[in-house]
């Protein structure tokens, strides 16, 4: 009843089908604390990509661009009552990029919206650093700089930022979606001290550069998606896990731990 009320809708024979399914497939176990997702070979990749992602959500420089933004706004003559304003705008676009992303996130695809957020605050990033370098020399680059920065925040907005919050619910059976969003909500809140605190110093010491390890950090995680993340788009919790089992299996077979997924599966157990 309350399935049909949250969709609206009285046929739910697929989604409940898959909802038995998974809990058949987690019978007998209970929830999982953190640590033991660490402990567990059967998890590996799935862990390893949300710790990549959440930690790419605050190391791709995205709050430090606020950092930058009254100054930019400020050199492209926008009057400084009314900065306030247009530092408000930059943060309503990121508001209305993920609702956007939200939206068409099951048309788009996990994958393609997190590589083309990446890639593009990574084009954007090397954009911003050539325009903040020619700010005092050529007239109109602070207007470039400005559009660089809702560029930047677009971009993040409607990939990484609609996206990323999705995946441990996907990549994680029921048993262990708590830990795994308490190991989420732990790297972002760290990971954004981390940034907030180190910023400064990378302003001072590389200057208009400053955007060279945030520029990393998206191609890093670019390369991270397009390599090692399925998509997750039209599949249901069981075939997501079995690529998952497929990569992870593998790995330790190679590694000479096991041969395949039935004796990772029975050691397990």
């Amino acid at each position: 009843a309350a399935l049909q009320k949250l969709r609206g809708t009285s046929d739910l024979s697929a989604e409940l089908e898959e909802m038995l399914a998974e809990q058949a497939a987690v019978k007998g176990q209970r929830a999982k604390n953190p640590w033991e997702l660490f402990q567990n070979p059967a998890l590996r990749w799935q862990l390893v990509s949300i710790v990549v992602l959440s930690s790419a959500m605050q190391l791709c420089g995205n709050d430090s661009m606020y950092f930058y933004a009254a100054y930019v706004f400020q050199e492209a003559g926008i009057p400084q009552d009314k900065i306030p304003y247009v530092v408000i705008g930059t943060g309503s676009c990121e508001l209305i990029t993920s609702v956007t992303c939200n939206m068409i996130i099951d048309y788009a695809g996990r994958r393609p919206l997190l590589l083309g957020g990446y890639i593009f605050m990574a084009g954007w990033a090397i954009v911003f650093m050539v325009a903040l370098s020619q700010q005092t020399q050529i007239s109109w680059m602070p207007y470039l700089s400005m559009a660089c920065i809702f560029a930047y925040i677009l971009s993040f907005g409607i990939g990484p930022a609609g996206v990323t919050g999705v995946l441990p619910t996907e990549v994680f059976d029921q048993m262990s979606r708590p830990a795994a969003y308490m190991i989420c909500g732990s790297l972002l809140w760290f990971n954004l001290f981390l940034v907030g605190t180190a910023f400064p110093f990378i302003v001072k010491s590389l200057a208009h550069f400053c955007y060279i390890p945030f520029l990393v950090v998206c191609v890093c995680t670019a390369l991270y998606v397009w390599f090692f993340l399925p998509e997750t788009k039209g599949k249901s919790f069981l075939e997501i896990s079995e690529e998952f089992r497929k990569r992870n299996f593998r790995t330790r077979s190679r590694a000479g731990f096991y041969k395949g997924p039935e004796e990772i599966k029975t050691t397990t157990l």
